[in-house]
């Protein structure tokens, strides 16, 4: 200290400290030419000392004006050094970069001043300083007072020049730095930032595009900014590094795509089409880096294709349908799970387009990888029958491919059939809403006669009678209604002439006991007329009761239809197909007279002429009553297919008619004692509660007689 203070005179000092600018600055002079003075002599141990003092005692001190002057003063000292200041760096930007955060800001602005000076003269010897001028400058470059804005703005332009013809900048010590401050929100910073990023990707000697990851997701921030200056700025960016990627043969990938995938879910429209661009470029490019983030990329992809912006919906499908196209095994870290998992959770979404692309997925990943997708079953099993109760019926027909598609072994056609009927049982709506499309799809896709073989057997043994019932008749609608399942109705029309056709009739038999008009229309359709008959004369007072009727009303306007058209014909011959004539007018006899499908039954059985019965049948007919000529005959039997032989309608190609009506007797026994019991338990209830009531003692009258109580309801039911 006492070396500088006999260098440098009292009065330099003094003015070095004043608050008037004019002094300061000639002090300042007189300070560049004793430093020079001395560095001409080689007396560094002085000079050292001068910096020594003009840093402790003005640059540290709490007076402002001793801070300016010493700022002013250490510039000074580095321009007299001139090309030995970089001996004294050590001791001469410390202090200067301490003032860049000062409280005052004159100090601030002097202090941005100083160090351009020194960066002047000692260039590319600065760059030991980078980190440490660089965070300085990013704080400046948000500062209050646009004078020291404006101030940093110039020594920010001769740093980066200094930087750009610097050999020594280390862009692997730079990076941390940058990539802590890529997340500040400050429009001024971020401006900041972008220009240094710009900056050194210029530079051919800095590798920036090996460094991309670490500032991609701050990129990618920025484009989501309020200003359209530093949207711009970024995009700018942004769009010159994927076009480096584009021409460089190796590139990180991965790291990116994790950061691409967050950002194509971001909320502003801009970053997405941005995001989905690169992974587009990215899948073209990336080949075998990507594998292991297949999944990721699709869950990524998969929702903007239902984005509410067209760009990114077309972007979107395009990157879905190149990432489809690749073919990967997985033993090369293809994970095939990781894909389901994403196709599954994609499942839920709200929109449906992404709803449809995920059953692609699945459906892909079945057709390629069909064993490690059936590891996987279990995961997705409950998802994708869940997805069978979709609005949309492009997605549930999607769902049922996929059903068949794991359907194709036998164990798992018997699963999907027993948990078809499980959600046709616990969603009653699902089998209103989508029965008739779930049973024909899956008959096209499955073969009909193995879905409904499969079908009856678990509802004969189905425990729950009254939804077995609605299923049954469900079932029966279908096969009586859909073009689908022609095949099927021509094998039952040949039942009794046919094994294949008795075989099947069989089959159906056990289950479509649930249900008389199931059992009715099965027999019409089998041509199975006598047993017809047989099955409307064992209904009881029970049976006959609204449903009953609708189900009726149902089956004879499907009488009228073209697939019932064989049938009306044998009309034409009543003396040869004397059971349907019989099993018609039973059906009539059990109908309203006001009720429309009476009326359409008795229209057409008028239609039935009368001179194809030979004169014995007329004899036997005890009146003009048609039905009457069918009632009387006994002794021989016409069988169905119109010839005469003794009595043998029990036993018709290898089927027990007998053992088949006491099957269908025994089952609608079951069904009568569980509503019996229903209606009991009803019944307990509404006394129960009329005895807790407030009103129960007073409501309590005197007993009536019998003679006075209202019609039973079975009788209610059987008057129907």
């Amino acid at each position: 200290m006492a070396d500088a203070l006999s260098v440098i005179p009292a009065s330099v000092l003094r003015n070095l400290s004043d608050k008037l600018y004019e002094k300061r600055k000639n002090a300042a002079l007189e300070v560049e030419g004793i430093v020079k003075q001395l560095a001409l002599s080689g007396d560094h141990e002085k000079i050292s000392a001068v910096i020594k003092l003009l840093a402790k005692e003005f640059t540290y001190s709490p007076q402002a004006n001793h801070r300016k002057g010493g700022l002013i003063g250490l510039a000074a000292a580095t321009v007299g050094l001139t090309s030995e200041a970089a001996q004294h760096l050590e001791q001469i930007v410390p202090p200067v970069l301490n003032s860049l955060s000062d409280q005052d800001s004159r100090v601030r602005y002097y202090a941005c001043e100083a160090l351009y000076n020194i960066a002047k003269v000692v260039r590319g010897d600065l760059i030991i300083f980078f980190n440490q001028i660089f965070d300085a400058l990013c704080k400046l470059s948000a500062d209050s007072d646009a004078n020291v804005q404006s101030a940093a703005h110039l020594l920010d332009r001769l740093v980066k020049d200094i930087v750009t013809e610097s050999d020594q900048f280390s862009i692997e010590e730079f990076i941390p730095l940058l990539r802590e401050r890529m997340n500040v929100l400050n429009p001024y910073v971020r401006q900041f930032l972008v220009g240094w990023i710009t900056v050194l990707d210029s530079v051919p000697d800095i590798d920036m595009l090996g460094f991309l990851p670490d500032f991609l997701d701050g990129l990618f921030n920025m484009l989501s900014d309020s200003s359209p200056e530093i949207r711009q700025q970024a995009d700018s960016a942004l769009s010159e590094f994927l076009q480096e990627i584009k021409n460089s043969p190796s590139v990180d990938y991965g790291r990116m795509a994790e950061i691409l995938v967050q950002r194509a879910a971001s909320p502003d429209e801009f970053t997405r089409l941005t995001a989905i661009t690169w992974i587009n470029e990215f899948v073209k490019l990336g080949g075998d880096q990507l594998v292991p983030y297949y999944a990721d990329i699709l869950g990524a992809i998969l929702p903007c294709i239902s984005d509410k912006e067209e760009k990114i919906r077309v972007v979107a499908r395009e990157t879905n349908e190149e990432l489809r196209s690749i073919k990967s095994d997985p033993a090369e870290t293809f994970d095939v799970g990781a894909i389901l998992y994403i196709a599954r959770r994609q499942l839920d979404s709200e929109w449906e387009a992404t709803r449809i692309e995920a059953l692609h997925w699945i459906s892909t990943l079945l057709d390629r990888h069909r064993a490690e997708v059936l590891c996987f079953l279990n995961d997705i099993f409950d998802t994708l029958l869940k997805a069978l109760s979709d609005s949309s019926d492009e997605v549930v027909l999607l769902v049922l491919d996929i059903h068949a598609c794991i359907a194709r072994d036998p164990q798992h056609f018997h699963q999907l059939i027993v948990f078809l009927v499980h959600n046709f049982r616990v969603d009653h709506s699902l089998l209103e809403r989508r029965g008739a499309l779930i049973i024909r799809r899956l008959c096209v896709l499955l073969d009909a006669e193995r879905v409904y073989r499969e079908l009856s057997t678990i509802l004969e043994g189905e425990a729950d009678l009254d939804f077995a019932c609605i299923m049954v008749q469900a079932l029966n609608l279908i096969l009586l209604t859909s073009s689908e399942l022609s095949v099927l109705r021509e094998l039952l029309k040949q039942s009794l002439v046919n094994a294949a056709g008795k075989d099947l009739f069989v089959s159906l038999y056990a289950s479509w006991c649930h249900s008389p008009m199931a059992i009715l229309s099965l027999c019409l359709l089998a041509q199975a007329y006598q047993h017809a008959s047989a099955v409307i004369q064992s209904l009881v007072e029970e049976d006959i009761n609204v449903k009953f009727l609708v189900q009726l009303d149902k089956l004879i306007r499907l009488l009228e239809t073209p697939i019932f058209a064989y049938l009306r014909l044998q009309l034409l011959e009543p003396g040869r197909y004397i059971w349907l004539l019989k099993a018609l007018y039973g059906l009539l006899m059990l109908l309203p007279q006001q009720s429309a499908a009476f009326k359409i039954l008795r229209t057409r059985l008028k239609t039935v002429p009368s001179h194809s019965f030979n004169g014995d049948q007329l004899k036997r007919a005890s009146s003009g009553n048609p039905c009457s000529q069918i009632l009387h005959y006994s002794g021989s039997q016409i069988t169905e297919d119109g010839n005469l032989r003794q009595d043998n309608g029990n036993l018709q190609n290898g089927i027990n008619f007998a053992s088949r009506l006491q099957q269908f007797v025994q089952m609608q026994r079951q069904h009568r004692m569980l509503e019996k019991s229903q209606e009991q338990s009803i019944a307990r209830s509404s006394s129960t509660l009329s005895k807790e009531g407030p009103e129960a003692e007073e409501s309590r009258g005197p007993q009536t007689s019998n003679s006075n109580l209202p019609p039973s309801r079975s009788s209610r039911r059987g008057l129907g």
